[in-house]
């Protein structure tokens, strides 16, 4: 093994063989056909996700929630999403990503619509409970549809690229639903977007399979060349033991999952209460909100397509990919901590807006990084030890949406800011231990 070369090297594809006198045909490029939908499902996951937020101070107003009711009623949703994220994983790993996405995503549409529904606040925080259990499963089982197609070069691109996807959902959500709600009320936003997932659902059972050898598409070039680089044996679809007592007692699974805690209470406090924020404490308007509420979504959008890319980009030029993951995520922490505290303390509402938008694309940085270190230290059962991951995440998120309310109310808008500061100091400690060449104890590839 060359000098400096280690377990860390991101493999090379194999090159596909060819006749010497003639070149034989190109790989296909159904795997990109594959992230792309898969891109798809992230996107409506935000706007689904999002649309609620953009509605708090309509739904308020016709039901006269106080801002730490409104806080339970959108936690609600994130314990769910916490809860059920480890049995989500578990269904894309033993069903297959085709049949598990197909489910779940027809699952929360249908609770999306059913917002409608609701009569008091224990109703609103029942139907978001059960639309976060189906919603619980996309990242974890679309995390596991991507990691038998992409080849390992691409993953942290993959993995930016899925989460830019999901923040750009997110991004024109307030924009789009504040003029819904303007002409129609907030019950039509809920609905339109809703249909989406059925939509959606359609076509992935349509298109998707769970290996390549199983896609009539897929060529003999494209399916050697991924067969070569992630090892796969052809037709595989045996069912696999998952090592639960190997990841759980894995010191690095907790180091990644109490770094990703961190991350998504960061993300929690921008996603659910920010379009409040500037409604309330930065005096914008309903547009206003909107338009505002969606920079610094875009902003997340390229970090996540930037961190993911740059990631991969580092580990392939020097061969190290513990330092490549190691660095790019770490740093996203320390800029986006840093943009924070003057975003809360200008008295400047624009400047807020604009230093906001730095600390969420470096926030976002992080998150194609995160992934695609599951993917690299869980091989077949990356759904699973994503899913452990994502489930501290939304602890995370869940403690964000319920505890910024009660900061608010005892000691102002600038409160729930200052903790996301420290929580990314927190992270930055946390990253820098995190070794992605290693993987996990008995996790094969």
């Amino acid at each position: 093994m060359p000098p400096g070369k280690d377990a860390g090297v991101i493999p090379e594809a194999s090159p596909v063989p060819t006749d010497s006198r003639l070149e034989g045909p190109r790989p296909t490029r159904v795997r990109y056909i594959v992230l792309a939908l898969t891109i798809g499902a992230y996107m409506i996951t935000y706007i689904d996700r999002v649309v609620i937020s953009s509605a708090v101070p309509s739904i308020q107003k016709e039901f006269g929630f106080s801002i730490v009711t409104m806080g339970w009623i959108l936690s609600s949703f994130q314990w769910a999403y916490a809860l059920f994220q480890i049995p989500g994983g578990w269904l894309g790993d033993r069903i297959g990503p085709r049949r598990a996405l197909t489910w779940i995503v027809t699952w929360w549409s249908l609770f999306t619509c059913a917002t409608i529904l609701a009569w008091s606040a224990g109703s609103m925080a029942l139907i978001r409970f059960l639309f976060g259990a189906g919603e619980a499963g996309a990242f974890p089982i679309a995390t596991r549809s991507l990691s038998r197609w992409m080849l390992p070069t691409e993953r942290g691109f993959a993995q930016g690229a899925t989460h830019a996807g999901s923040r750009l959902g997110g991004a024109l959500t307030p924009v789009l639903v504040v003029l819904i709600i303007a002409r129609y009320g907030w019950r039509a936003a809920f609905v339109c977007c809703g249909s989406l997932g059925f939509i959606w659902a359609a076509a992935w059972f349509w298109y998707y399979r769970d290996t390549p050898d199983e896609h009539r598409s897929v060529n003999t070039q494209e399916r050697q060349l991924i067969r070569s680089s992630l090892d796969l044996a052809r037709g595989s679809q045996r069912t696999q033991s998952i090592p639960w007592k190997r990841i759980v007692a894995s010191r690095q699974m907790w180091i990644i999952s109490a770094m990703y805690f961190c991350y998504a209470y960061n993300l929690g406090v921008y996603l659910v209460w920010f379009p409040k924020y500037l409604n309330d404490h930065r005096g914008f308007n309903l547009k206003q909100m909107g338009l505002y509420a969606s920079l610094p979504l875009l902003a997340g959008t390229a970090g996540d397509i930037f961190g993911g890319w740059f990631s991969d980009i580092w580990a392939k030029w020097s061969g190290d990919l513990r330092t490549a993951r190691r660095m790019v995520g770490a740093g996203g922490f320390v800029i986006s901590g840093l943009s924070i505290v003057p975003a809360c303390l200008t008295t400047n509402s624009m400047t807020c807006v604009w230093l906001s938008c730095l600390s969420m694309f470096a926030l976002e940085s992080t998150v194609g990084v995160s992934w695609a270190i599951t993917l690299d230290i869980g091989g077949d059962s990356a759904g699973s030890v994503s899913a452990v991951m994502n489930t501290f995440g939304n602890v995370g998120g869940a403690v964000a949406s319920a505890l910024s309310a009660y900061l608010v109310m005892l000691y102002g808008w600038n409160a729930p800011f200052l903790v996301m500061a420290g929580l990314s100091v927190v992270a930055t400690v946390l990253y820098l231990q995190i070794n992605a060449s290693k993987r996990l104890p008995m996790v094969t590839a």
